[in-house]
């Protein structure tokens, strides 16, 4: 499990954790799903937007996070348990105050197809969650992508940061990982 002790070993808040992922990136950013919320209170219900899918603005960003990894053929995915998957795998569980994920390996492009479709057999691909926390093992970036948040949250260089910020198919916000998000109730 030494591939995610960077995660598991961290000291972070855990909400600090699963919104951002581990600290020490020169910068950070939110890749939203839905806009913020608008006024306090505010219901994810109430949003009237036609956005693309999660899986598809994830796959987005990861494009452009691959131009900034040394190692996209070797990436790491955590997948929540939290799923209610019909197989639970094998391998490795990474555990994280309040939540746990288990472990899996495969290249940057295999994102979407790696491994954890096995997991509920039956099941079209669309009804598989996406992973929680998805690196490569160089470390050059993390995002982060808990199931509570409206979005994800990224952390990487100056550089990567700027190429999201700039992705005209995706609505990425820089953010402070010290300040709390604006948040749905």
């Amino acid at each position: 499990m030494s591939p995610a002790a960077w995660i598991a070993g961290s000291e972070l808040p855990w909400q600090r954790l699963v919104a951002f992922g581990p600290s020490g990136f020169e910068a950070y950013a939110r890749l939203r799903f839905l806009p913020d919320p608008v006024y306090a209170g505010q219901s994810e219900a109430d949003v009237d937007e036609d956005a693309p899918p999660e899986h598809d603005l994830l796959r987005t960003a990861l494009d452009v996070l691959t131009q900034h990894t040394g190692t996209s053929d070797e990436c790491y995915f955590c997948l929540w348990d939290g799923w209610g998957l019909t197989v639970e795998p094998d391998g490795p569980k990474v555990v994280v105050p309040g939540r746990a994920y288990f472990l899996f390996r495969g290249s940057l492009s295999s994102f979407g197809d790696w491994g954890a479709a096995d997991l509920s057999p039956g099941l079209p691909r669309s009804y598989m969650p996406d992973p929680a926390f998805i690196w490569p093992a160089d470390h050059a970036w993390c995002v982060a992508n808990d199931v509570d948040p409206h979005y994800a949250g990224i952390g990487a260089a100056a550089a990567a940061i700027d190429d999201l910020l700039a992705e005209p198919s995706l609505d990425v916000v820089p953010a402070d990982p010290h300040q709390e998000p604006p948040h749905y109730d």
